[in-house]
């Protein structure tokens, strides 16, 4: 059952506890992410985010890739609790990949000279939305979520198991999966350090 906005964006927590029993079919899943990036808005209608959705193997493959490529920079002494992390996120069903493609941000620089500067940073900035958008989205549909960014660690191994272009620049990594655990008390910086009103 779908819930209100606001019940939704309260509910979107990081949850690190996951399986991969099935809480929506693939399907459902592949749905709301198709949603979010058609519906996620871009500056100048932008539309440079991309996608990778993977699920079953090929989400187990990521994380395994992303252990081996940990393990050459962990300290073995230190490398437990890694890949304690590592099999926490592959433990689940599925993971979004997010990208960037910076043949559309380069495009735009082009095209439009006196904003040069700026398209970058709208890039990441409409990334960080369709981010949130997916993931909000999936908290919504029953499934636990949390953002990792081993980028640019994984990119290379990523480019060549997947086959994405070379304009994809990999900006961050969402595993998900049915809740096993709730999320942690969340504390508050109160609201009225942070937004100033004026009438």
């Amino acid at each position: 059952m779908a819930k209100d906005f606001y019940q939704a964006v309260e509910d979107r927590r990081s949850i690190y506890v996951i399986s991969d029993e099935k809480v929506v079919p693939e399907e459902r899943v592949q749905e709301v992410v198709e949603f979010a990036i058609k519906h996620t808005p871009y500056s100048f209608n932008a539309t440079s985010g991309r996608i990778v959705l993977l699920f079953g193997d090929e989400h187990k493959a990521l994380w395994d890739l992303t252990k081996e490529e940990l393990r050459k920079i962990v300290p073995a002494e230190n490398f437990a609790d890694t890949d304690n992390k590592i099999e926490s996120f592959k433990s689940g069903y599925g993971t979004v990949l997010f990208f960037e493609d910076q043949d559309v941000v380069k495009g735009l620089q082009e095209q439009f000279a006196l904003y040069k500067e700026n398209f970058p940073i709208w890039s990441e900035q409409a990334s960080g939305i369709l981010q949130y958008v997916v993931w909000t989205a999936l908290e919504n549909e029953g499934l636990g979520a949390t953002l990792q960014h081993y980028n640019p660690l994984i990119d290379e191994e990523v480019k060549q198991r997947w086959q994405t272009p070379d304009s994809w620049l990999l900006r961050a990594q969402m595993p998900f999966g049915k809740p096993e655990a709730e999320a942690g008390e969340k504390e508050f910086q109160p609201i009225a350090e942070r937004i100033k009103v004026f009438k």
